[in-house]
């Protein structure tokens, strides 16, 4: 995985043909270990293919695995990013709800 994200990172970075040497470069400066022979399979299988097309390809087959937790992921994930917004409301109200109760106890251990 850490190869895959420094050819990404690389490609980010501008760098539309990465070689084996600019992702030892890039996993270097993090103290990461590079695998030669993962290196060169990660380079023989992407030569000549366009990376937004491989993430594109990744996606639907990523739109296919079950995901578990019983809620349907259909159309890239919107159940999941609408989730988040609820999880963070409830948050919310817990925080609210835990202030409230400090002030209704009515008197001060200092008194």
């Amino acid at each position: 995985m850490k190869i895959v994200a420094a050819y990404l990172l690389a490609q980010l970075g501008g760098n539309t043909s990465p070689t084996a040497e600019d992702l030892k470069t890039i996993l270097g400066s993090v103290g990461a270990d590079a695998d030669d022979d993962r290196i060169e399979l990660l380079l023989s299988s992407v030569k000549g293919k366009d990376i937004t097309e491989l993430i594109a390809s990744g996606r639907e087959k990523l739109a296919s695995v079950p995901s578990g937790g019983g809620v349907a992921v259909a159309g890239g994930g919107a159940p999941a990013a609408a989730a988040a917004p609820a999880a963070e409301a409830k948050k919310e109200e817990k925080v609210e709800e835990k202030e409230e109760s400090d002030d209704d106890m009515g008197f001060s251990l200092f008194d």
